[in-house]
C-alpha cells in the first residue's frame, strides 16, 4: 500500500516508518528537513513540507494522490517560535480530512493523547481534540490512537527528560513525584498501525500497558537501566519548579522545544492516564521495554548533556553578552589596545565594530533557528581575535589575566553545544 507519515522524522513516526516499510509497503515521509532522515532511511520517498503553513485542502492535494493511508505522527507540545499548534494540529489537519474526502479517500491514522483532564483546555490538548472530532465526523475511514508515556530505543521529549533525571548526580529533583504514570512501547505504537493498515481495527482506541508507576519509581528504573546506583528522591514543591518552568516557557518563545514547558507540568500535575477502552492490543511495560534495549555508553552521555544544554547555550550567550558590552563602559581604554597600529577614530570604530559583533552573536545563539549559524560566527570571530592579537600584540598570551587563553575554553565549550544542538 502507498501510505504517507506526517512527522516521519519523529520519535514515533521515524519507528512507525520503518515497521512499515520493513513490511513492504511503499512509504513517503513528512518533514520540515528530511535531508539526514533521507540518509539514514534511503528507502523512504521522503518530502520537505511545514505542516503549519498547509492549512487549505489545496496544499494538500498533489502529496495525497495515490495514497492509501495517511498516519499523523505529527506535533508539538507549545506555542513557540518553531510550532504554531493551531496551525499544525488542528487547520492542517481539518484541510488534510477535506482534501481527502475529495481524493481516494485514505484512511486516516491520528497519533493523539488523551484530551481530558487538568490540562484539557490548554492550546495543546484543545486542537488535538478538534482534530479528533473533526476526523470522526469526516465520515473517513480513521484511527485515533491515544498512547500514553511512550518509551523505546531513542528518547525525545518527556522520555529524554526522564533518563536526564535518572542520571542526575546523588539526588533525583522531582516535581510531582508521586503522580501515576502509564506507559507503553513505540513499538506497540508501531504495531497498531500496522494493524489498521491491514484493517484489523478502527475508531478511538487508548493505548497503555497494564501498569501504572508513580513517576518517581519511573525515573528510578530509568537510573538502574543507565547502570548508576540507587540515589535518593528529592520531591520538590511546585512553587520552587515555577521559576524553571517560567524560563522553559521562554525558551519556547525563542523555538526551543523544552519537555519542562507549562503544558507539560500541568499535564503532569495529574500523571499520565488513559480511560482503557479496553483494547485487545498488545502493550508493554516499561521495565521490558528498558531491558530490551540495553542502554550504553552514548545513553549515559545523552542523559548527563540533555540539561546541560540549555546551560551550556545560556552560558555562551552571557559570555559573548558581556564581552561586548563591558568594552563599552570604558571604550577609550579599550580602544587604546590599537592605537599603536591604526588612527585614534579608527580604532574606535573597529571597538565599536567587534563590541557590535559580540552583541549580536549572544543574543542570537537565545533564537533556536539562529542557534547554529551563532555559534559557527563565534569560532570564527574567536579564531580572528586569536590570529588578529597574536599578529599585533603577542604579548597578551603572557597577560596575567589570561584574555588570550580564556578564549580557548569559550571555543572548546562552542565546539560542545554545536556536537549537542542536533534536536532529532
Amino acid at each position: 500500500m502507498n501510505i504517507l507519515i506526517l512527522g516521519a522524522t519523529g520519535f514515533i513516526g521515524s519507528v512507525v516508518a520503518a515497521r512499515l516499510v520493513a513490511e513492504g509497503h511503499v512509504v513517503t515521509g513528512l518533514g520540515r528537513n528530511p535531508v539526514r532522515a533521507r540518509l539514514k532511511q534511503p528507502a523512504i520517498d521522503w518530502r520537505r513540507a511545514d505542516i503549519s503553513r498547509m492549512t487549505k485542502p489545496a496544499d494538500w492535494d498533489d502529496i495525497l494522490k495515490d495514497q492509501h493511508v495517511v498516519v499523523n505522527c505529527a506535533g508539538a507540545l507549545q506555542d513557540g517560535l518553531s510550532d504554531d499548534l493551531s496551525a499544525t494540529q488542528a487547520e492542517a489537519m481539518l484541510a488534510l480530512y477535506s482534501a481527502a474526502k475529495r481524493s481516494s479517500r485514505p484512511l486516516i491514522v491520528q497519533i493523539s493523547a488523551r484530551t481530558a483532564g487538568a490540562a484539557s483546555d490548554l492550546p495543546f490538548l484543545a486542537t488535538k481534540r478538534r482534530a479528533d472530532e473533526a476526523l470522526a465526523a469526516s465520515g473517513l475511514a480513521y484511527l485515533i490512537l491515544r498512547p500514553a508515556l511512550v518509551l523505546g530505543r531513542n528518547a525525545h521529549g518527556g522520555s529524554a527528560l526522564l533518563r536526564s533525571l535518572a542520571a542526575f548526580p546523588l539526588v533525583l529533583p522531582l516535581v510531582h513525584a508521586e503522580s501515576p504514570v502509564e506507559m507503553l512501547s513505540v513499538d506497540d505504537v508501531a504495531e497498531a498501525v500496522s494493524r489498521a493498515v491491514s484493517g484489523g481495527i478502527s475508531g478511538d482506541i487508548d493505548l497503555a500497558a497494564d501498569e501504572v508507576l508513580p513517576l518517581a519509581d519511573l525515573v528510578r528504573l530509568h537510573r538502574q537501566w543507565l547502570g548508576l546506583p540507587p540515589a535518593r528522591v528529592f520531591a520538590l514543591p511546585r512553587w520552587l519548579a515555577s521559576p524553571v518552568t517560567w524560563l522553559a516557557d521562554l525558551s519556547g518563545l525563542l523555538g526551543w522545544r523544552s519537555p519542562l514547558r507549562s503544558t507539560a507540568m500541568t499535564v503532569m500535575s495529574e500523571g499520565v492516564r488513559s480511560s482503557k477502552t479496553g483494547s485487545s492490543l498488545p502493550t508493554t511495560p516499561a521495565a521490558a521495554t528498558l531491558s530490551a534495549n540495553p542502554s550504553g555508553v552514548q545513553d549515559l552521555w545523552f542523559a548527563r548533556l540533555y540539561l546541560l544544554k540549555p546551560l551550556v547555550i545560556s552560558g555562551l550567550s552571557v559570555f559573548w553578552l558581556l564581552s561586548g558590552l563591558i568594552p563599552l563602559l570604558t571604550p577609550e581604554k579599550t580602544s587604546a589596545h590599537f592605537l599603536p597600529f591604526m588612527p585614534e577614530a579608527a580604532a574606535t570604530a573597529l571597538t565599536l565594530a567587534t563590541c557590535l559583533i559580540d552583541i549580536v552573536l549572544g543574543a542570537a545563539v537565545l533564537l533556536r533557528p539562529l542557534a547554529k549559524r551563532a555559534l559557527l560566527g563565534m569560532l570564527a570571530v574567536s579564531f580572528a581575535y586569536l590570529a588578529g592579537a597574536s599578529l599585533l600584540e603577542p604579548a597578551l598570551w603572557l597577560d596575567p589575566l589570561g584574555p588570550l587563553v580564556k578564549v580557548l575554553p569559550s571555543i572548546l565549550l562552542t565546539l560542545t553545544a554545536l556536537a549537542t544542538l542536533d534536536e532529532r
